[in-house]
């Protein structure tokens, strides 16, 4: 149970207490509170429609076109006759071709100053632990091939391969012509090689029109077979043509 506490009993308690009440200031009006009303008024009763009340319509000629309300610049102003002519003096004319150039003409102008004085890239530089700063081609740190013992010479492994070729070239001579000699070979001749390219190439055209006419779905293992004969027979025909394509002297065994 809570306990209420009251204020302490007075004697000044019971004398009759008068109120006593502030007066507050008169609230600040100004003087143009009604020239302001009147005007809010008049202005509401003109713009009770849409937009102001007289308004210049346009004619249905003029509507609104694309890029209408976009700023213009102002028109150029061609310069007035009179000071276009106002210069009276003339550049000198574009000389001729038969003009001769004047010769002898001597200047005041240092050449090798005015190129000394344009800025030039800086030169990369690199220090050493010591603090020493040098220019880093200098320094050796970048690889210099001209400077090498080698430079500018075949290198070994491109020798011997040419030695190699050189040597398997004159072995393969020696080989025809101890052939020749034994009459085991002879030079086959430019119209028997063309007819019997002929001969191939209208072989392999049979092959492929028959290769064009197998079926689309190989299921089963005598048409698996089969395509793959085709494909292993071309294959071969294509090889021998680049052959006879490829080298003009073929030499064939003589029976």
């Amino acid at each position: 149970m809570s306990e209420v506490v009251y204020p302490p009993e007075s004697v000044y308690n019971s004398l009759p207490k008068t109120e006593v009440r502030t007066q507050k200031p008169q609230r600040y009006m100004s003087k143009f509170r009604p020239t302001v009303i009147l005007e809010e008024k008049a202005n509401k009763e003109t713009m009770r429609t849409m937009g102001p009340a007289k308004v210049e319509v346009a004619s249905p000629d003029q509507y609104t076109k694309k890029h209408l309300k976009e700023p213009k610049l102002a028109k150029k102003t061609h310069p007035s006759k009179e000071f276009c002519h106002s210069c009276t003096v003339k550049k000198p004319p574009v000389p001729a071709r038969t003009d001769n150039p004047p010769m002898g003409i001597h200047t005041k102008r240092d050449f090798i100053k005015t190129t000394t004085l344009v800025p030039m890239k800086p030169q990369p530089t690199c220090v050493d632990s010591k603090g020493h700063k040098q220019r880093l081609e200098n320094s050796g740190l970048v690889p210099k091939y001209l400077k090498k013992k080698d430079y500018g010479e075949v290198p070994e492994y491109l020798i011997q391969r040419n030695e190699e070729k050189q040597r398997a070239q004159e072995d393969y001579e020696n080989f025809v012509k101890e052939q020749k000699e034994q009459g085991a070979i002879k030079l086959m001749s430019d119209m028997e090689r063309q007819a019997l390219l002929e001969d191939l190439k209208k072989n392999w055209d049979k092959l492929h029109h028959e290769y064009q006419g197998l079926s689309l779905v190989t299921d089963t293992l005598s048409k698996k077979a089969h395509k793959e004969q085709l494909e292993a027979a071309m294959k071969q025909l294509e090889d021998d043509i680049d052959l006879f394509q490829k080298f003009k002297t073929i030499y064939i065994p003589n029976h």
